[in-house]
């Protein structure tokens, strides 16, 4: 094994839990990821071992990756995805063309002002920005330059639309479902996330952790 390398991360666990598991196994004091995937997400995370690999994780963020989200209209989420408390928003209950759709995701490709979510690890005057709306607090996120190389309709059938997406680094996909929806007046939300590859790791040949493992380190878990 590459002291750099893909690890599949399913669905549930952080993916600092996820390092954790992987700590347990190398019996390696030195572990890092480049690109957090969220608890619901799964798919690629890139892993380095040691002190020189993760030194290297820094270019691994930066490099291209490739999702394939659900999206779910017709609803919004307060955390943009399925663990936020969720309503029905302007014209959510009404089918949307895919002729529409068509045309409002063209507005999303290539580089654009997007706002991360305000459930997300982006510091707000050192702190976390997740960790201040647990808190109650009233958080207010700037936009930000990214890059979305491609967007590709997968499948579509009221209310779940389907997508492949090609992106630069820092893109949050949660952001994307979030505007593609409002674009569409429908609102919206990541119902379902898999990162299939970052830069030349491809799910394909990523490494899967013992499934007793996870369940495992899942019964005492870390809340972030």
């Amino acid at each position: 094994m590459s002291d750099i390398f893909a690890v599949y991360k399913p669905k549930g666990p952080t993916s600092r839990q996820v390092l954790n598991q992987i700590q347990k196994i190398t019996r390696s004091r030195k572990v890092g990821h480049a690109g957090t995937l969220d608890p619901l997400a799964e798919g690629v995370l890139v892993v380095g071992i040691g002190r020189e690999a993760t030194k290297q994780l820094a270019t691994a963020v930066q490099k291209e990756k490739e999702y394939l989200a659900k999206i779910r209209l017709g609803m919004i989420s307060s955390t943009d995805d399925e663990e936020g408390i969720k309503k029905y928003e302007g014209t959510g209950q009404c089918p949307v063309r895919t002729e529409n759709i068509e045309k409002v995701i063209k507005k999303f490709v290539g580089k654009i002002m997007q706002t991360p979510p305000v459930y997300s690890a982006v510091k707000i005057k050192g702190r976390e920005a997740y960790k201040r709306a647990r808190k109650g607090e009233e958080v207010k996120m700037r936009p930000r330059a990214v890059e979305i190389k491609k967007i590709e309709i997968l499948k579509y059938k009221w209310p779940y639309l389907e997508i492949k997406v090609v992106t630069g680094p820092g893109v949050y996909i949660r952001s994307l479902a979030r505007d593609i929806g409002r674009e569409l007046k429908t609102g919206g939300y990541l119902a379902g996330l898999i990162r299939t590859r970052v830069g030349e790791f491809d799910i394909k040949k990523a490494v899967e952790i013992d499934k007793i493992g996870i369940c495992n380190f899942m019964q005492n878990p870390v809340i972030i």
